[in-house]
């Protein structure tokens, strides 16, 4: 019997088929984790980025609304906190230091009131726990001790707050709260130098305070988010110079020299 001549084209439709086998089943492992990962629950959104609301101003964050909110904290008892060291103080430097808390705070309240109002941010209008057990440790104290807890506590506040507004200011997309950390930037290393200037800071305990906490202030209730005002891209309103008269500045006395031995600052 004649063997049967083989068919043309099997060995080629073989192949073919061997090939259109692996694309397809390449496809499928290039989809299978597609369509997995569609089925996965989006990823939370970051806190800041969730609690940032815009204005006519720019983003307003949370930490832009805490800015404006430690600023009128610390108003509230550190002016007082100034009045009484210009009638108690024992020493011109301490007197000096008080007078220039005072008109600080002036300043940067009616800055701060203006911002609120721009922003639509409501203010505290009482001083935190923290804050009245400070007033009342001063108050206690007399002669030298009190100018020593004054210039002390003070300081350590001052510079609590200036590591706030360094922060803010680093950060912020908000031109109206970029104006008002810069105002209180000034204000506040002003105090601070007044405050040096007393001879009685103790520089240990200050660096060790400010170490063993990273919050400017004791904590305080979460401020009320800003009333948004819809924007597009590119209409951010900037902020020229606030036509406010600057912080007026005074030429320090000479410092306390030799104080007496440091004596123990409260701190709470």
């Amino acid at each position: 019997m004649r063997p049967r001549p083989p068919v043309k084209g099997r060995g080629v439709l073989s192949g073919t088929g061997i090939i259109v086998t692996v694309l397809a089943g390449t496809v499928v492992a290039l989809l299978v984790p597609l369509w997995s990962y569609a089925d996965r629950p989006a990823a939370p959104a970051e806190p800041l980025s969730a609690r940032t609301v815009a204005t006519r101003y720019g983003p307003l964050s949370e930490p832009d609304r805490d800015l404006v909110t430690q600023i009128r904290l610390a108003g509230l008892w550190e002016a007082s906190a100034g009045q009484e060291a210009e009638e108690r103080g024992t020493t011109d430097a301490v007197r000096t230091a008080g007078r220039r808390l005072v008109d600080g705070h002036t300043f940067c309240d009616a800055r701060v009131r203006d911002v609120a109002a721009r922003l639509g941010l409501p203010l505290p209008n009482e001083p935190t726990a923290q804050q009245r057990q400070w007033l009342a440790t001063l108050d206690e104290a007399r002669g030298e001790e009190y100018d020593r807890v004054f210039a002390n506590v003070l300081r350590l506040a001052r510079g609590r707050l200036l590591e706030l507004v360094a922060q803010v200011r680093a950060s912020t997309q908000n031109s109206l709260v970029r104006a008002l950390a810069d105002d209180a930037g000034t204000t506040v290393l002003d105090d601070i130098k007044a405050l040096e200037a007393t001879g009685y800071v103790d520089y240990a305990a200050l660096a060790r305070d400010l170490a063993a906490t990273a919050d400017p202030t004791d904590t305080v209730p979460p401020a009320a988010t800003a009333v948004p005002s819809p924007v597009g891209a590119g209409e951010v309103v900037p902020v020229t110079p606030s036509g406010a008269p600057a912080s007026p500045t005074y030429p320090l006395p000479p410092a306390a020299s030799s104080p007496p031995p440091q004596s123990p600052v409260p701190t709470s």
